[in-house]
């Protein structure tokens, strides 16, 4: 086994949703990065349209961690899946990466929008998105995540 890694937030998330829930992402929040970095650390970054960010589900506790096949969200209608095909806080290091669009840039300030993190969340890398290193070829995947994340992206209807 490899040596354990000791990683710090690079910044946080400030605003946005205040409950991380299954569905209905939508709306703005800041990634407030360190107020020590320089601002030359953010030098450029305007002119991309979208980040890929990797933040902590810090509300989770390490007994939600499951290392075992379940059904997405309970629902026996879909197979039962390893941990590593899911994509939430039940996984070993209860990380997660998001590609939210960019919005501005002020300061240390990065005004983001859809970014499926909460209030208070650490951050702990970013990057613009290149197009180029992204997934190569035609994407595969079976019918029950388009199904499960219908409603993912949005505002709740009343």
């Amino acid at each position: 086994m490899a040596d354990s890694l000791t990683i710090l937030p690079i910044g946080t998330v400030v605003g946005g949703r205040t409950e991380p829930t299954d569905d209905h992402w939508s709306g703005t929040a800041i990634i407030r990065l360190n107020a020590d970095f320089p601002l030359e650390v953010v030098q450029g970054l305007e002119e991309f349209s979208h980040l890929l960010v990797v933040w902590h589900f810090h509300r989770a506790a390490p007994e939600d961690v499951a290392l075992h096949a379940r059904s997405p969200r309970g629902n026996p209608a879909w197979p039962a899946t390893g941990t590593f095909v899911h994509r939430n806080h039940r996984r070993p290091n209860q990380l997660a990466q998001s590609f939210p669009r960019l919005v501005k840039v002020d300061g240390l300030d990065l005004h983001v929008t859809d970014l499926d993190a909460i209030d208070g969340t650490p951050v702990y890398d970013l990057a613009p998105y290149f197009i180029e290193m992204g997934p190569r070829g035609a994407v595969r995947e079976p019918a029950w995540p388009g199904e499960m994340l219908t409603d993912y992206w949005g505002e709740a209807q009343d």
